[in-house]
């Protein structure tokens, strides 16, 4: 019987990671003729990272009131686990969807995640688990911490707004009287630095609505927060490696939270035992809304095809679309590469036939992996 273990991430705006894994697996299923399917929907750190533990650990979920992207209260939730952790989604409410199309990273703030980190801990949360990805923000986490009770002051000792115009200005930053308290965890999809060209500015601050001059600001201010936190806390995070996630949440993390950074698709597969079914496995399908020159740092599928390589299995991926740089993730141990749209069309469209679209990707894929391999026969 050929085996498959099916590992993707969510399509992000369309389909959830389970729904991915169903759709795949449907395909699989109809297209081999003697198969055996294991699903395991998974995250990185961003958007799904609740859902994801919601399929495999006992908790609750729990909403709260918190400050949205530019302030503005929303309902926002977390996923307290059994043992008192807290899975946390920074994208739950300073996530790129929630600034609609204001997009404008130097007036978006992460005061919210803050507020929920305290809602947690008010609630019996003993740890949290931090997830940092698909935030619309670029505030180096000023904002989180300014909930917290950090002070971030301006030359004339003003407490600036908590957000990505404001790093410019902070001369002076002061903890609080009585720490957060508890042991973060944050879980990181990407590995770049703070600042410089391939710092959270360069690389992201475009996609979260930044023009060339406010990429250049953004930066300068992450430059000028970094040394002002070096400076007032001697921690130096600029250039760790994962600092520039989510607007530089990464480094806030560490500064402010002095949190343990750690790559979210690591955290996940361990969690989930992936080794262990992977093992029984005779391939991996993994996959992602959208493969591009990021999808190799750090992203589900560049951990799932390393995890995968290392146990000698085959891994393809079954993807929306097709970005800049996606050949890259062939570096990573990915030997083949389908998609559900092969051309671009508006979104709108997309929602319209991305199910249908999935599984003829996926249909494709499997006859052409079998085929390949010559030993497996197809309906």
């Amino acid at each position: 019987m050929f085996s498959v273990l099916i590992a993707p991430d969510s399509f992000k705006g369309t389909l959830s990671a389970a729904e991915v894994c169903e759709i795949i697996g449907n395909a699989f299923a109809d297209a081999i003729k003697d198969v055996k399917i294991t699903k395991l929907p998974v995250a990185d750190g961003g958007e799904g990272l609740c859902a994801c533990f919601e399929n495999f650990a006992k908790g609750k979920r729990i909403k709260a009131r918190v400050s949205g992207v530019f302030g503005e209260k929303i309902t926002a939730e977390y996923y307290l686990l059994e043992n008192n952790t807290a899975v946390i989604e920074m994208a739950s409410c300073a996530g790129l969807p929630l600034a609609g199309e204001n997009k404008n990273p130097e007036k978006a703030t992460t005061f919210g995640v803050g507020e929920l980190m305290l809602h947690a801990k008010e609630n019996g949360a003993r740890a949290i688990l931090l997830g940092l990805g698909g935030s619309a923000t670029n505030d180096c986490g000023i904002g989180m911490a300014s909930a917290l009770g950090w002070r971030f002051l301006d030359k004339n000792e003003k407490s600036v707004e908590p957000c990505g115009a404001s790093l410019s200005e902070t001369v002076k930053i002061i903890p609080p009287e009585k720490p957060f308290g508890l042991p973060v965890t944050a879980a990181c999809d990407v590995e770049n630095p703070l600042y410089g060209k391939n710092g959270a500015a360069y690389v992201f601050a475009p996609q979260k609505g930044a023009d060339e001059a406010m990429v250049v600001r953004l930066d300068d201010g992450l430059k000028n927060v970094a040394e002002v936190i070096g400076n007032c806390t001697g921690k130096a995070v600029a250039s760790i490696s994962g600092a520039g996630a989510a607007g530089g949440m990464g480094a806030g993390a560490l500064a402010f939270l002095d949190a343990k950074l750690k790559k979210g698709i690591d955290i996940i597969l361990d969690e989930l035992g992936f080794d262990i079914l992977a093992a029984d496995c005779d391939l991996v399908v993994t996959g992602e809304g959208r493969l591009d020159f990021q999808s190799a740092d750090g992203k589900v599928i560049s951990g799932v095809a390393k995890r995968a390589n290392k146990l000698g299995k085959k891994v393809i991926t079954v993807c929306g679309s097709r970005g800049d740089g996606a050949e890259r993730i062939l570096e990573c141990g990915v030997s083949q590469m389908y998609f559900a749209i092969e051309k671009e069309k508006p979104f709108a469209d997309i929602l319209k036939t991305c199910k249908a679209d999935l599984y003829n990707a996926a249909f494709k894929a499997a006859k052409t992996f079998t085929l390949r391999s010559r030993y497996y026969e197809i309906f």
